[in-house]
Formats: structure tokens, C-alpha cells, sequence
């Protein structure tokens, strides 16, 4: 192959390299970019952030609320909770929680056939310019009681 034929592969080699480099760099999400620029969007501010039960027998169950507040000035909506496990189960205000308004995010723990130190995590989805939150419930599971044995 000639010099100038060369060059000339070289150079849409290249072209064809950068082009592609370049479609590889990912876009930040716009929702995300939006809220951390916007300083007036909707944040949590919770009362508490973990729970600790302490200690229950096998099979009890664990409920708690936690409270927050929205301090931000745009109306806070949460489009998700969810639990670490299917023994942890959350519920959440599905309608906008207006500036500075309380929600509560009520958590329910089943313990049956858990054993030992728990830390179950609750990872909120919202609006929120903090980004996803999440929330613990820890505690000791004891082994149950043994019925009594009768003669």
C-alpha cells in the first residue's frame, strides 16, 4: 500500500477510534443532576435513623415508625421502600409530603427464623437532594423458649 493510502487509513482509523471513545462516556442521569443544583428540592430530616430493639424471642415481631421532617421547599415524594428481606416490610406516604411536613416511614420486623444480631436496612426512594436514604433496625434474636416437658 502507498504512503499517501496509508495516511489516509491511519487518519479514519483514528476518527473512527475517537468517535467511538467518545460514545462510551455515560450522561448523568438528569433527575439526579437536578435535584443536587436545585436548592430548593425536597430532603428528609428524620428523628432517627436506626433503631435498635434490643433483644426478642424467635418469632416475635418488631414495629417502628420513623418519623421525618421535609426541609427542603419542594414537595417530597417517595417512590420507593423497600426492606433487606422479605422479614423486613416498610410502608410509606404515597402522596407528596409538602415543606416542612412530617411523614412517617412505618417498619414492621418478623423474626421468625432469624438467630442472632440483626441489622435489616430500609432504603428509600425520593426526590429527596440527599438521594436514597437508608434507615436501620438492628436487634438480638434469642432462641424460643422450650416448652415446659410434662411427666
Amino acid at each position: 500500500i502507498k504512503q499517501p493510502m496509508k495516511k489516509a487509513i491511519l487518519a479514519v482509523s483514528m476518527f473512527l477510534f475517537v468517535a467511538a471513545a467518545q460514545a462510551q462516556t455515560p450522561a448523568a442521569p438528569a433527575s439526579s443532576a437536578a435535584a443536587v443544583d436545585n436548592k430548593n428540592a425536597a430532603d428528609f430530616k428524620f428523628d432517627v435513623e436506626e433503631y435498635n430493639f434490643g433483644s426478642i424471642k424467635q418469632g416475635d415481631k418488631v414495629t417502628y415508625d420513623f418519623n421525618f421532617v421535609n426541609t427542603g421547599k419542594d414537595p417530597l415524594i417517595i417512590t420507593e421502600a423497600h426492606g433487606s428481606c422479605g422479614c423486613t416490610v416498610p410502608s410509606y406516604p404515597k402522596e407528596p409530603i409538602a415543606k416542612s411536613a412530617k411523614g412517617t416511614i412505618h417498619v414492621e420486623f418478623n423474626s421468625t427464623g432469624k438467630m442472632g444480631m440483626q441489622d435489616k436496612t430500609i432504603t428509600i426512594t425520593s426526590n429527596a437532594k440527599s438521594g436514597q436514604k437508608v434507615l436501620h433496625l438492628k436487634g438480638n434474636v434469642e432462641a424460643p423458649e422450650k416448652p415446659a416437658e410434662t411427666k
